[in-house]
This record gives C-alpha cells, structure tokens and sequence, in this order.
C-alpha cells in the first residue's frame, strides 16, 4: 500500500482508498477459531490422493463445522476493536525499494544440474535441485490483495516475473492469504506452460485452484505426506490461520518438510518451508518428527504491533528460537522487505535478526538474509 493509516485517521480525500485497503487486509483479522466445540474429521475431496499418511486419531484442528484450528489455545488478533485500534494508531512506514541482484538469473533460466536458490521476495522462493524447479508461495503481482487497484503494493518488483522463470516443475503453497497465494501468478504458471507445475497445498485449497483452471493439485493435511518423482511433500502444522475475505479459516494452512530425491551420491536433502506463523511449539514437534533439517526458510518480518500480531507472526529473535527447534544446519530468512504489512521500518527485521543471533550465539552464516533476486549455488 502506498500510505499507512496514521495517527488521528486518515487524512481527508483518503477515506475510500483507506476503505479499500482495510479490505484488502481483512484476513489479518481473523484468527483461528479455539472453541471447545467437539472435533469431527472433516470431509475430504481429493484430486490427487496423498500416498503416505502418518495415522492421527481424530485431529483436533478440525471443527465439527468443516473449518481449522491451530494447536495452542489463543486469545489475542481476534477482537475487531483490536483490529480498528491498531488500524487507527499505525504510523505510517517508510516505503523502502531495495536492490534486487539479477546477476545470476540467465544462469538460472538456463540450469538443469546445479543446485540453486534464489529469493524472488517476501516468501517466493525458485529452489533448483536435481534438474527439478521448485517454487514456493509465488507472488509476482503489484499487489498482494483481490484487486490490482488497491491493497498492499510492493516497494520492491519481483526480481524474476513470469516470462523470465524457467520451466516449474512443483508449486508449494502454504495458505490462502493474498501475500502468498496469488490468482495471476499460478494461472499464469498453468498456462504458460505446456504441462502444468504440480500444486502441493494444504487441505481444501484444492477447489479453489480447480476454480482457476488447474487440475495438476494434491492438497495435504497436517502430518500427512505425497512423493512425486522422488520428492517427498510433508505437510505439518504451523500457527496462523486463512481467508481471503470474511469468512476464516475454511481452507488449512501449513509449513512443509521436503525431502529432495537422491543425488549421485545417494544422499537426500531435507527442506523446511515455513510459511506464514507466529511462534509456537510446533516447531519442536516437527523436529522430533523429522530429524536433520539442511535448509529452513523461516519468516522474520510482520511483527508490529507484538499486542497484535504476536500469535500470528513471529519477530527476528522468534525466528531464531525457530532455527534453534528445528536444529536447522542452515537457515535463510524471508517475509520481509517486499510488501508494507505491519508496523515495523522495512529495513527493521534483518537489523533485529542480527541482534538476536549474537544473543543467542548462532554465527552468522547459521542463519541468513539474502538480497532480492539473489541466487546461492552450490550445495544446499
């Protein structure tokens, strides 16, 4: 978005764009529901059958009405006074345009046997491994909102559009919010291409995308797992929540653990997507389930105001607790720097992740930020 509501409301002239805005960011509202209501599996309607289940006696994040819960038992986000309060005290941020490095994107547009990741911004991720592209939460529009004429607007241009991607072989999606699952972007990866990329979503996600034309979806509840041509998807619970409009919680949201396939030496890599979510100690019960963690991509940004947005979206130091859970060898930092959201100076989370390292003792290539558009190559 272009201003934040300031302090006393916004000024005169502004009140239908601020109206428009609000609506844009409504999801933010709305949290999951933790009622004591008696838990019933909800019905399930798959495209594509996930082809390993680790067996969960009546999961308690399903609610008798179809919707989703998290874990833990939360008492903050939900409140619409929250909601407005916050809206009316927020300062106006700073809109920062960062650098982006496309130094190494012909490379990578040509690549079929190199390891490589390169950040396209806030949690869009090209992971390149085993001649396969991967891509995670794809944002490449203007906006992160349901209309490219209002709504969150990016500082900073998505550092590969569609044109400039190579050939995608795999899409992950983590939830339904508009800063991570875009319309244009995955109907355009569908259809310029000759084959569809493989959607892996989280439970219930798979109409939606069948209502945009793709039928290539498996879509996956916590705990469960798919293989596709030696990858291996595991989806697993995070705290946040959905939405794309008034109406939460429908569709489930989730991190993923990726198994690469095998290289040449006979040797797997292990990938953990975070997504979107606010600290919690499911990041412990992922590590007791899936055992050395290579890579982690891991939130740092939309922390502010904590009263607010604290059991939704971690801080820098949150995240640092996060890659000392999953006993992560490597950990890279993401939602941040590409969409003004929350509170926090643009240029504020890296500054705080910094800080956080040196207290917690972690050394400074353990967990890193990348600039926009920039590639790793070599091994993950």
């Amino acid at each position: 978005m272009t201003d934040k509501i300031s302090v006393g409301g916004p000024p005169p002239g502004r009140q239908r764009v601020v109206i428009a805005e609000l609506q844009a960011k409504l999801p933010l509202l709305f949290t999951p529901l933790t009622t004591s209501t008696k838990l019933e599996p909800s019905s399930r309607l798959w495209h594509s059958k996930p082809n390993h289940e680790v067996t969960m006696s009546r999961p308690k994040h399903h609610l008798a009405n179809g919707r989703f819960r998290n874990n833990a038992e939360l008492n903050n986000h939900s409140s619409l006074l929250k909601f407005l309060r916050w809206q009316w005290q927020s300062p106006r941020v700073e809109r920062i345009a960062f650098p982006i490095d496309r130094s190494q994107h012909e490379w990578v547009r040509g690549n079929r046997s190199e390891s490589s990741l390169t950040w396209l911004g806030h949690a869009s991720f090209l992971l390149q491994h085993q001649g396969f592209n991967l891509l995670t939460d794809p944002v490449l529009s203007e906006r992160a909102s349901p209309s490219q004429r209002v709504g969150p607007k990016r500082t900073t241009a998505p550092a590969m559009s569609l044109a400039e991607l190579p050939e995608i072989d795999i899409v992950v999606i983590s939830h339904d919010h508009y800063d991570h699952l875009d319309k244009n972007t995955v109907r355009g990866l569908a259809k310029q291409q000759a084959q569809s990329p493989l959607f892996v979503v989280p439970l219930k996600l798979g109409q939606w995308l069948s209502q945009q034309g793709i039928d290539h979806w498996v879509e996956l509840d916590w705990w469960q797992s798919h293989e596709h041509r030696g990858w291996q998807f595991h989806a697993v619970p995070v705290q946040h929540f959905s939405g794309r409009g008034t109406r939460p919680n429908n569709t489930l949201w989730a991190g993923f653990v990726i198994d690469t396939p095998e290289d040449d030496r006979g040797q797997k890599k292990r990938i953990f997507f975070a997504g979107d979510s606010g600290y919690s100690d499911d990041f412990k019960q992922i590590a007791k389930q899936f055992k050395s963690i290579d890579l982690a991509l891991i939130p740092i940004g939309a922390y502010e105001p904590r009263w607010f947005m604290r059991d939704m979206h971690m801080n820098p130091e949150e995240a640092v607790q996060v890659h000392i859970d999953l006993q992560a060898k490597r950990s890279i930092a993401m939602h941040w720097g590409t969409f003004v959201l929350t509170d926090e100076a643009m240029d504020e989370p890296p500054k705080k992740l910094n800080e956080a390292k040196a207290v917690h003792g972690i050394q400074d290539d353990a967990f890193i930020t990348l600039q926009h558009g920039q590639t790793l190559r070599g091994d993950l």
